[in-house]
């Protein structure tokens, strides 16, 4: 992660439109990722206030970014639409992709502790962000509890990805960590309501290996032999599991 000699102040991405969210008439009660993201359990009055705080969204085209090292912390960011990945800077420089993240997903909490960005947030894909004011949505928490909890959670839930994604690099054998990759992609696209065994791939087999720890030969050669072992079907970024259950079992997990 690379220290900054001097903190930016916090600005909107030079490329990003920024709308109104009371412009387009949509709000946590009616957002259908309200059930994966901070408003989950709250009831109508909660969610009514909670609607009043986040009142703009942040679009970005593919290739755009949210945030990078460096910049001010003011804010959480959930992810309404499209996928993104999160990256640090290696010791030795190299970009390293530590998140995939899509649908309901709560970004941006590395800035919590240093009041600034460790990472950068670059758009997968076309998305939209629902912009979360941390010091409004610290304060709401305050007089709403499940609030509150939902935020810890979100916290609790990033160091548990943390330190899996330390296990995998440690422990686990390459094709095990892809077997991993692919299993969760499919539990995470089934909680969203999609197809949990056909879907693309945003992320390129680089991507995917700086994010897994592999080089990308490995990764292109995993994804060749699954696919001849019928454990799946990949055309371009478009991937198929056939066997879901021999996946599972890479990994010593029961079906």
């Amino acid at each position: 992660m690379i220290i900054p000699s001097r903190k930016p102040p916090p600005a909107t991405p030079q490329t990003a439109a920024v709308v109104s969210i009371l412009a387009l008439k949509s709000h946590c009660t009616s957002c259908t990722m309200r059930e994966l993201c901070l408003p989950v359990g709250l009831d109508r009055d909660a969610l009514r206030q909670l609607d009043e705080l986040v009142t703009t969204r942040v679009r970005l085209k593919k290739g755009e970014t949210l945030y990078r090292p460096g910049d001010a912390f003011s804010a959480l960011y959930a992810l309404r639409l499209g996928s993104c990945k999160t990256t640090v800077l290696a010791e030795d420089g190299r970009e390293q992709v530590a998140g995939y993240h899509m649908l309901g997903d709560v970004i941006g909490m590395d800035g919590i502790g240093a009041g600034y960005h460790g990472s950068q947030a670059v758009a997968l894909e076309d998305s939209e962000y629902c912009v979360l004011p941390f010091d409004e949505l610290e304060n709401l928490g305050r007089s709403i509890a499940p609030l509150q909890h939902n935020l810890h959670q979100f916290l609790s839930r990033e160091i548990s990805r943390n330190h899996s994604l330390m296990l995998q690099l440690g422990s686990m054998r390459a094709e095990e960590r892809l077997a991993a990759f692919l299993v969760n992609l499919s539990q995470r696209y089934r909680e969203r309501g999609y197809s949990s065994i056909e879907f693309v791939l945003r992320m390129t087999r680089e991507e995917i290996g700086s994010y897994l720890g592999l080089k990308l030969e490995t990764v292109s050669r995993l994804f060749s032999r699954f696919q001849q072992e019928g454990l799946i079907q990949v055309q371009g970024r478009s991937v198929i599991l056939l066997d879901v259950s021999a996946l599972k079992q890479l990994l010593g997990q029961r079906c």
